[in-house]
């Protein structure tokens, strides 16, 4: 069984204001010639179709794109089966529309994890000459989605909504098991690396996070949410990565198409095939005249990436922004860093380690609820600091 693993394609993005809809598309080309190339049995995308709930017109329409080359490459040979779940970025009522149209062309929908008693996981069963294999589509979820089906007081956390959801399943491990996820999913104490931009969709708390021993019964989990490629633990534990860095942070990773292939039980092979982009997002680093210097050298193709630059001179730069223009199409942001700055840093950062956890917590607290801690609140978070110490 040979599937592709996808997910993140976050249709709609901005990059500090520049639309990416060009580099999408060329990342769907690079999709759909991979579809050309391998015939694989199915695609699965694990989540965050969309960058926004709400998407736009143009963001729809890579989605169709992405969607009617898929099947123009599978219409060569045998059916594609694929697979698509909602993350956090996705509006369920808006993903969902047409899904049962779309069903009849190999096209399967998952929004929403089950509402009603008895109501299981959207699950599409494959055969190949070892036997089935069984893809479980698991949505986003939070706790309280499922809350009102489950006795009250057993799902408090996202790792108790995952764990009650496929033992409802009764999954036969005896057969070959795939789960498609969008959770933020942890290897013990071990957290997987993230970048900024999927940074404000991770909650504080850990009220988010689900262990992976929860899915340690697939031989595959295609795992979505977090936007650098890595596995957890296991080879059979993957979180793809997006298929273009939507950050600076996600400068010099190589993004790709992952390809899974299920033999018997228990025997799995990845393969990772890279995006080219023709643009990319990188940081440059220099003085002013440093950073004119090495675009006039680079040429035009380097200079049209998306750069975050980072200027070291020490001198006041007039206006550095319409300055490097000249050479660089695409400026994200401009950011000092030398001695003056790095020592503002320094007496902040002193400033905070010499707060005690309670002067942190009601600096914090006066910013969110913009107004001071009452006295019943301070005595509230002052016990709760004790439980801790204890």
């Amino acid at each position: 069984m040979k599937f592709l693993h996808l997910s993140d394609l976050h249709f709609g993005k901005q990059l500090h204001g520049y639309d990416l809809a060009e580099e999408q598309r060329k990342c769907i080309k690079d999709i759909i010639e991979v579809v050309k190339k391998e015939q694989p049995d199915a695609v699965v995308v694990a989540g965050d179709i969309y960058d926004r709930s709400m998407p736009s017109g143009n963001a729809m329409a890579l989605l169709e794109e992405l969607l009617l080359g898929i099947d123009k490459e599978a219409s060569q040979g045998k059916p594609v089966e694929t697979m698509i779940i909602a993350g956090n970025h996705d509006s369920a009522q808006r993903l969902q529309y047409g899904s049962s149209f779309l069903k009849r062309h190999h096209i399967h929908i998952a929004v929403l994890p089950p509402q009603e008693d008895g109501e299981k996981l959207q699950k599409l069963v494959l055969m190949d000459k070892y036997g089935n294999v069984n893809f479980y589509l698991l949505p986003f979820v939070r706790p309280g989605m499922i809350r009102h089906r489950v006795p009250e007081g057993t799902v408090l956390t996202t790792e108790d909504a995952v764990r009650y959801l496929l033992e409802q399943e009764e999954i036969d491990c005896s057969q070959r098991n795939v789960i498609v996820s969008h959770q933020f999913y942890v290897n013990g104490g071990r957290q997987p690396v993230t970048c900024d931009s999927e940074a404000p969709c991770l909650t504080v708390g850990g009220l988010d996070r689900v262990d992976t021993a929860a899915i340690e019964c697939f031989d595959y989990a295609a795992l979505g949410h977090i936007h650098s490629p890595q596995a957890l633990g296991s080879p059979k534990i993957r979180y793809c990565g997006t298929m273009y860095p939507y950050s600076v942070s996600e400068e010099g990773q190589e993004k790709s198409v992952t390809v899974v292939e299920l033999k018997e039980k228990g025997n799995l092979e990845l393969r990772f095939i890279p995006f080219l982009p023709e643009r990319t997002v990188r940081s440059i680093k220099g003085t002013l005249k440093e950073i004119a210097d090495s675009a006039q050298k680079n040429g035009d193709v380097s200079c049209q990436d998306y750069v975050k630059v980072i200027l070291t001179d020490e001198e006041t730069v007039d206006s550095p922004k319409d300055y490097l223009e000249r050479y660089y199409g695409h400026i994200l942001e401009i950011t000092i860093d030398n001695s003056q700055t790095r020592q503002i840093l320094e007496e902040n950062t002193a400033d905070i380690r010499e707060m005690t956890p309670l002067e942190a917590f009601e600096g914090f607290f006066c910013d969110v609820m913009g107004r001071p801690m009452k006295e019943g609140e301070e005595r509230a978070f002052r016990e709760i600091l004790g439980e801790l110490e204890d």
